[in-house]
């Protein structure tokens, strides 16, 4: 038989290095994001764990919101996804832009 979509891990290395899986996601109705969460989304959904699509409708997220969480961790790691330093970051990255 022949399937049309791509066969999916069941498990995905985490941001601090350990197994993740569908179950020990955090909960769809998670409404404090912190740091940890964000990036175990992002790496369940880099991983293929979860699709784009799948993490946006579980997480009630935009896609903008989920893109700039995966930015944050290219660009400065898991530090990049704290609140605090997000604008910051992207101030930075922003100046880093016009001035090259």
């Amino acid at each position: 038989m022949i399937h049309d979509h791509k066969e999916r891990p069941d498990t995905v290395i985490g941001p601090l290095g350990e197994k993740l899986e569908r179950d020990t996601l955090p909960p769809a109705n998670t409404s404090r994001w912190v740091v940890r969460r964000k990036a175990e989304v992002v790496a369940a959904v880099n991983g293929g764990l979860l699709t784009i699509t799948e993490a946006c409708e579980r997480y009630n997220l935009t896609l903008e919101e989920l893109a700039s969480w995966q930015r944050a961790i290219e660009r400065e790691g898991m530090a990049g996804l704290r609140a605090t330093r997000v604008q910051h970051y992207r101030q930075m990255h922003e100046r880093q832009g016009r001035n090259s």
